[in-house]
């Protein structure tokens, strides 16, 4: 360097000569021109000397002066933090002997922190008396405060400003880094699923919902205690993480304070609400603790509770049932992508004739990797999903097209019926109706042809809507059978009032109905009513000769059964009916 060797700043560089009150410099005044280029530039900028081993600000432009006073007509400050570094960075970018060098400054001021983006390089020109260090500072204060804001948003909930899933998951990380060592403490964590926030949010608005919430939060925010932090990680979910020095027992009392806290009514405007909820929790180690699997594990737990009706603690496995579901749920929406189900078909049979007067068409799927995978486990998960819609339709439309290949087949119309199941979720989510007159439609098949079958819950549910929907069936002489009869919830006023057609009695009631006495009264109880209502009857489950002619002289219309037959696919359920039918060649 020009003037000064890097060797002369060794020992000096912390010196405590202040910025603004070093020698004159060497360098005569700098011409007007260099003064104006200077004042144009539209950072912060000062061209840095060196005086007996020590920097001083030479020259600077007007916004210098604005944003560091300090630094040029206040020696007292410069024992500031902030000047200090500067005065460091300058030093360490000379004995470098780098061309250039970026750093970042901060300092606190009365409306908070501001932050620099600053450059030093360095320029020579005779103007400022030969080699200089000249320092660019751009304020990135602005910038800063964006991205402090934007970060709130990203770790808070906009509506009760907790933290929201990502800030909740980084205070644990926190919590866990403080007691990397702590071998006796363990991190708990409760879900607080809110299970009937979605009927607030449909009968009262999205605002008598919010202040549910709000109110939810602040008697949560009042129980929890010092050692508990609280979270709203989804509409209608709240995380709880607490230090558990006593282990399991701190996790149960903390649920069982915040079980007791919501049991109590809320009063929304002038309606007074009761809020259930479910509460799963997990506990780890605290040093071994991992945030992201001690929420899933909660999860899981919190799903057990919503049946269970108590407080669910996490146990080994609940979480790998879980991701089977959720793995059994990407190969299900595959397997519907490209018709990898099939149906099989099961005869029903006119117990009084022992002709088929129809099938009842059954989901069945065969996974490459899986292989057969019960509807018993791929049903639940599409009805978890919503996949139970697409699935739904998919059986309507794939029952009503088989229909119309056997017609073909037969040169005439067959003399059957398919019966198809359809899910009380799908009636919720989905416009059933339209749908199953677009899949008749598409089929050319008349609506005499189909009958749909219901759960009672799906009866039960929305009974306006589902009216609504038969009547709607009646109307395109679609019938219509209530499944697994008996085991559900049906009052007999709903009973009398709905246009069924069928009720079929659960196998449940069939099986072993010749030994046990109890159970054949009920089916004699069930029979007696559906003749007064005016319903047929179909029997599930039968399995030997005597039921079905029990069951036959009882009164029951049909029947189901491995006694007749099992699950048929297409062209055995064809051949099936042929051969009952005389028709074989």
């Amino acid at each position: 360097m020009q003037g000064i060797s890097p060797e002369a700043w060794k020992g000096q560089a912390l010196m405590p000569t202040a910025f603004g009150e070093a020698a004159t410099p060497s360098a005569s005044h700098p011409p007007a021109e260099f003064l104006s280029f200077m004042n144009g530039l539209p950072n912060a900028a000062a061209i840095i000397g060196w005086s007996e081993g020590a920097p001083f600000f030479q020259i600077w432009n007007s916004e210098f002066a604005r944003k560091f006073p300090p630094m040029v007509d206040r020696a007292e400050a410069n024992s500031e933090q902030w000047i200090a570094h500067i005065r460091a960075e300058i030093i360490a970018f000379v004995l470098s002997g780098a061309p250039q060098r970026r750093f970042e400054v901060e300092r606190m001021s009365p409306l908070g922190i501001e932050a620099f983006d600053c450059t030093l390089a360095l320029i020579d020109d005779p103007c400022v008396g030969g080699q200089r260090v000249l320092l660019n500072a751009l304020d990135r204060t602005a910038d800063r405060r964006v991205e402090e804001s934007l970060r709130r948003e990203l770790v808070s909930d906009s509506l009760t400003a907790l933290p929201n899933r990502v800030g909740f998951g980084e205070l644990m990380e926190e919590t866990i880094a403080r007691h990397a060592h702590d071998t006796s403490t363990q991190l708990g964590v409760l879900i607080v699923d809110l299970m009937r926030f979605g009927r607030v949010n449909e009968a009262l608005g999205s605002m008598a919902g919010d202040e549910l919430i709000l109110s939810i939060a602040a008697r949560l925010n009042g129980c929890i205690g010092k050692d508990a932090v609280i979270a709203r990680i989804g509409g209608n979910d709240f995380g709880i993480f607490v230090e558990a020095r006593s282990g399991i027992s701190d996790v149960i009392t903390l649920a069982e304070r915040v079980q007791a806290i919501l049991s109590a009514p809320i009063r929304l405007s002038n309606l007074t609400i009761s809020v259930n909820c479910a509460i799963g929790c997990s506990l780890s180690p605290i040093k071994d603790a991992d945030p992201d699997e001690l929420v899933r594990q909660a999860q899981a737990a919190s799903r057990i509770a919503k049946n269970s009706g108590r407080v669910e603690i996490y146990r080994a496995g609940e979480l790998g049932a879980a991701r089977q579901r959720f793995f059994l749920e990407s190969r299900l929406r595959d397997a519907l992508a490209r018709d990898g189900l099939t149906l099989s078909y099961q005869p029903i049979i006119e117990l009084a004739s022992g002709g088929v007067i129809g099938f009842e068409a059954l989901a069945r799927w065969q996974d490459q990797d899986l292989g057969v995978v019960s509807p018993a486990d791929f049903i639940p998960v599409a009805e978890e999903s919503g996949l139970i819609v697409q699935l739904g339709r998919w059986a309507v439309h794939e029952a009503l097209h088989q229909m119309a290949c056997w017609d073909v087949r037969h040169g005439a119309e067959v003399p059957l019926k398919v019966s198809v199941n359809l899910s009380s979720i799908q009636i919720a989510r989905d416009d059933v109706a339209a749908m199953v007159a677009d899949a008749l439609e598409l089929n050319a098949m008349h609506g005499s042809r189909l009958t749909i079958e219901l759960t009672e819950s799906a009866l039960v549910d929305d009974p306006v809507k589902c009216r609504a929907l038969l009547e709607t069936f009646k109307r395109a002489d679609i019938a219509v059978a209530m499944d697994d009869f008996g085991t559900g919830f049906s009052n007999l006023a709903s009973l009398q009032s709905l246009p069924l057609d069928v009720l079929k009695m659960d196998r449940s009631f069939v099986t072993d109905m010749l030994i046990d006495t109890d159970k054949l009264a009920i089916i004699r109880a069930i029979l007696s009513l559906a003749q007064t209502l005016g319903m047929k009857t179909t029997a599930e489950g039968i399995e030997d000769a005597d039921a079905a002619a029990a069951l036959r002289d009882m009164g029951c219309t049909y029947g189901q059964g491995y006694y007749f037959a099992k699950p048929l696919s297409a062209d055995d359920a064809y051949e099936f009916w042929r051969s009952r039918s005389n028709l074989a060649t």
